[in-house]
């Protein structure tokens, strides 16, 4: 469930990357963490069915539970880190004027 997840949030952030036309939002860094999460739960998964075999594809339920809600938690702190490093580099400017405004 975490490749399944960190997958599908990766294709959505590339998808609204690829579509903007400008690069304010610094979209690439949050496809890049996304994309390379991807390719962490990947080589996990190919390790996990050597060790496996068949076995591999019937997860218990409460495996099951426990990689979505990890999955969700990384694309969350994807999120949070992209939202942090957008604020500290403020590429429109809206922080500054925000805060020279309510001086």
């Amino acid at each position: 469930m975490t490749l399944l997840i960190t997958v599908f949030a990766a294709i959505i952030a590339t998808y609204k990357w690829y579509i903007r036309k400008d690069d304010s939002l610094q979209l690439g860094i949050l496809v890049f963490m996304y994309w390379g999460a991807s390719i962490m739960w990947l080589v996990d998964a190919i390790f996990e069915f050597a060790e496996l075999k068949a076995e591999y594809f019937t997860p218990a339920a409460e495996d099951m539970l426990n990689d979505s809600f990890l999955g969700l938690a990384v694309v969350a702190l994807g999120l949070v880190i992209w939202i942090v490093r957008l604020l500290i580099t403020d590429p429109k400017g809206s922080v500054r004027r925000a805060l020279k405004t309510q001086n």
